[in-house]
């Protein structure tokens, strides 16, 4: 240990920031001091994959992610061709003029091969590879749990939790073989970790459990490779997967608001800053977490 207090075992990149930026100036009276905040959030020239990209929660993370500065965001999702929000959200991300792209490109969670090849093949192009978000997912309809079908099990499990891992394991590879560490967020929900008992899926919440144990395991072993993992579990979010419960069954939408402290179920772009934040370097001591955003839903 140094007579200043232990050695530093890591610094910002940015830095100095805070207290040490204060003492430096105070010292020195020709520095001119500047926020950086920002500067810890930007994402400016880094490159990263998106999956479930072509609507919804996907897309709209993808859409902040360019807004933070990503050169490229690669989306994928199941569709041959893009829909047509994410054509608008492409068009919107090129005439942001910080020199952000969105990348369409169709693939299936479920095929490991394929996905691992399309993440070589973005870091072949792109030369870095820095961040992912797997947001992919489905939703069965409400089955009771005593009589869920096998087969309507398994496809849930294969998209939800083999599918992320996939998503994972490809973007991971591509961090590892660059050597700049990386984030990797999985979108899991907070039926993860509580009891979901007003819609028992069987299958999701058994799905989105085994994503945050997914996520700490990964953090544990990739930690040392500068990769950091985390799991995002949203609430209840109004997004074209939940709508199909919803606009159906008016009533659900009361229910689920009454459901949180705030009384109201949440938007997709409240989850943008907290994205940002897991991908960016403002979240660099973070791994192996679970970020839950759900009006306080857990809380009660």
């Amino acid at each position: 240990m140094s007579p200043q207090g232990p050695t530093v075992q890591s610094t910002s990149p940015i830095g100095p920031l805070g207290i040490q930026a204060a003492l430096e100036a105070k010292a020195n009276p020709s520095i001119t001091p500047r926020p950086k905040i920002f500067d810890e959030f930007a994402l400016t020239d880094r490159v990263g994959l998106v999956s479930g990209g072509n609507r919804g929660l996907g897309l709209e993370i993808a859409i902040a992610l360019a807004e933070a500065g990503a050169r490229a965001i690669y989306c994928f999702d199941l569709p041959k061709e893009p829909s047509k929000e994410f054509k608008a959200s492409q068009e919107y991300v090129g005439k942001l003029g910080n020199n952000s792209r969105l990348e369409y490109f169709s693939e299936d969670v479920r095929n490991q091969e394929q996905l691992w090849k399309k993440a070589e093949e973005i870091g072949d192009k792109e030369q870095r590879f820095d961040f992912c978000v797997a947001a992919a997912g489905i939703l069965k309809s409400h089955t009771d749990c005593l009589e869920y079908p096998a087969q309507q099990f398994k496809d849930v499990l294969e998209v939800n939790t083999s599918g992320v891992l996939f998503t994972a394991q490809a973007a991971g590879r591509q961090m590892s073989r660059f050597g700049r560490g990386g984030s990797i967020i999985l979108i899991a929900s907070m039926s993860g970790s509580i009891t979901n008992k007003d819609h028992a899926w069987v299958s999701y919440n058994s799905s989105k459990s085994a994503v945050l144990q997914m996520a700490r395991s990964m953090a544990c072993e990739l930690g040392v490779k500068n990769i950091r993992v985390n799991s995002l579990s949203p609430g209840h979010i109004y997004t074209q997967m939940t709508a199909a419960y919803l606009d159906t069954q008016p009533h659900l939408l009361e229910k689920w608001s009454g459901l949180n402290p705030l009384g109201r179920i949440g938007r997709p772009d409240e989850m943008r800053g907290v994205v940002t934040w897991l991908a960016s370097d403002a979240s660099s001591f973070c791994t192996g977490s679970d970020i839950i955003v759900s009006g306080g839903h857990h809380s009660w």
